[in-house]
């Protein structure tokens, strides 16, 4: 069965993925980029070194994005939204949106020498050390959904 997922579907699929894609056009050139992030009321948070996807995202605010969970060829769903990146600026919502990231990766690592590369530092105690760490939100002002699946979806 093929369907269109509700609200709060949508809005539970966003919050139990971490790994999202990004869709930018710069100029008429598109550019998808997966992206590790946290969900919450309608934004998604996200840390990044400076590189092509902010340099794009910089000039042209208007992003599409997309999540989904794949069981199997018959039993998916999937997530997209569109909006506007916002790049964080203000001291305390860049530390509170860096806790969120913090937060959602740390189960993930394992061991000591686990640490993610792309965009924070080699190991906890380095700082400054030529990565600029770039905090941003994409604001989303439209959602949708879709599914398919041969077994009971969840309300």
């Amino acid at each position: 069965m093929l369907g269109k997922l509700s609200n709060k579907q949508i809005e539970q699929l966003l919050k139990d993925q971490n790994v999202g894609r990004i869709g930018c056009c710069d100029n008429n050139r598109p550019y998808v980029v997966p992206v590790n992030y946290v969900y919450e009321k309608g934004i998604v948070y996200c840390h990044s070194g400076v590189g092509m996807k902010i340099r794009i995202m910089r000039n042209n605010p208007n992003i599409c994005f997309q999540v989904d969970h794949i069981k199997d060829v018959l039993n998916w769903k999937s997530v997209i939204a569109r909006g506007k990146f916002e790049e964080i600026t203000e001291l305390r919502e860049k530390e509170s949106a860096l806790q969120k990231l913090i937060d959602e990766i740390a189960p993930y690592l394992k061991g000591s020498d686990s640490h993610p590369s792309h965009g924070i530092t080699a190991s906890n105690s380095d700082i400054g050390n030529g990565v600029e760490l770039v905090l941003y939100k994409l604001v989303f002002s439209e959602m949708s959904g879709r599914f398919e699946s041969h077994e009971k979806i969840d309300e």
